[in-house]
């Protein structure tokens, strides 16, 4: 059996980099909050959202499979001398149940060793 290389898509097909995630655990109900960051987007840069249809899903893709969530926020950041030049977009969603939660880390450190990047507990600095 091969291995399947961790991909984040929000289109088929399409895989994209993500540049920070950042995790949160909402002390008072329990749920994971999870920010992804992407410095930028093949979708945009090959225009394929406009020939591709979007899911409204981003996919997380590994080899257990597919987990889909759906985005509770999508940003797009602007900056640069005209204000044009997109700086990144920000992904948030949250994370209700445990089992999810586990599944979803054991994604991201495929994801983190497959493409070089490491954890850092920001409480512990």
């Amino acid at each position: 059996m091969t291995e399947t290389l961790p991909t984040i898509e929000f289109f088929e097909g399409l895989p994209e980099e993500v540049s920070d995630v950042r995790l949160r655990k909402e002390k008072s109900t329990g749920c994971h909050n999870v920010l992804m960051i992407f410095e930028k987007l093949e979708a945009l840069e090959r225009f394929n959202s406009f020939r591709q249809r979007f899911s409204k899903a981003l996919n997380l893709t590994d080899s257990e499979g597919k987990i889909s969530v759906e985005p509770d926020s999508l940003r797009f950041i602007y900056g640069g001398p005209e204000g044009d030049d997109l700086q990144r977009v920000e992904c948030s969603f949250v994370i209700e149940q445990d089992d999810h939660w586990d599944r979803f880390m054991r994604f991201m450190e495929r994801y983190a060793e497959a493409n070089g990047m490491g954890y850092q507990d920001q409480n512990n600095q």
